[in-house]
């Protein structure tokens, strides 16, 4: 489904992704995991358009989309839940989720938006309870709620989640990795960026490690849970 060759991205003379391979198949749960600056978010934004690459070559579902906008990568089916949630402070929690269906609006009716709004609500109770409220006033948890429920409303194929657990409270991050195993379950297939690696590799099927801008391990997430190397860095054994 998405097939990574030679990624390059540079910020001024910093090279901050140094030509990275990276597949992603339909139906899987694909984990990212590193320390803080290694290229992670910068790889997501690149395959989302929002940065170019310096060099290199993305294709998702054979289509070449290196260099396509942004918005033609989601109308295409691949939405990213950003690093910091990206919500729309002064919008309601509905109007915030009915952007989310923006690439839908030559083709679907009303009902069907309805349709899409209660699934989330049924998915998200708390944002049922506000759905009239201000976004900039929900709870940090509340707020990816939001993000992940507004990247839903799109109806993803590819789903690319970065750093879903900051800043959360235990029990909400709980909540929110159920929630991810229950999208991929539908069909949805997820690349997660997660500095929780454990918690990232317990729920998918494969994972990549990334340090200073290079992919320096991957496989199974079973076979990189028990790596010594991963154990020592990123589980705290």
């Amino acid at each position: 489904m998405l097939e990574v060759r030679g990624l390059q991205v540079a910020y001024g003379g910093i090279n901050a992704v140094k030509g990275i391979d990276l597949d992603v198949h339909a139906g899987e749960m694909v984990a990212l995991i590193g320390a803080n600056g290694a290229g992670k978010t910068t790889t997501l934004r690149a395959l989302t358009g929002l940065v170019k690459p310096a060099a290199g070559h993305i294709k998702y579902n054979d289509i070449e989309i290196t260099a396509l906008p942004t918005f033609r990568v989601v109308e295409l089916g691949l939405v990213l839940v950003p690093e910091g949630r990206g919500i729309f402070g002064r919008l309601s929690v509905q109007e915030n989720l009915e952007l989310g269906a923006y690439r839908h609006r030559n083709s679907r009716r009303a009902a069907a938006v309805r349709t899409d709004l209660e699934r989330v609500y049924q998915m998200f109770p708390r944002l049922a309870e506000r759905r009239a409220q201000a976004a900039g006033t929900l709870s940090g948890g509340e707020q990816q709620m939001l993000a992940l429920g507004r990247a839903l409303m799109s109806r993803p194929k590819l789903l690319l989640l970065d750093e879903p657990s900051m800043g959360l409270a235990p029990l909400m991050v709980q909540q929110i990795f159920e929630t991810v195993r229950a999208v991929a379950k539908e069909g949805v297939t997820v690349l997660l960026v997660e500095q929780n690696a454990r918690r990232a590799l317990e729920i998918s099927q494969r994972g990549y490690v990334m340090e200073s801008g290079a992919i320096t391990l991957s496989g199974a997430a079973a076979q990189l849970l028990a790596d010594p190397r991963v154990k020592s860095a990123y589980l705290g054994e």
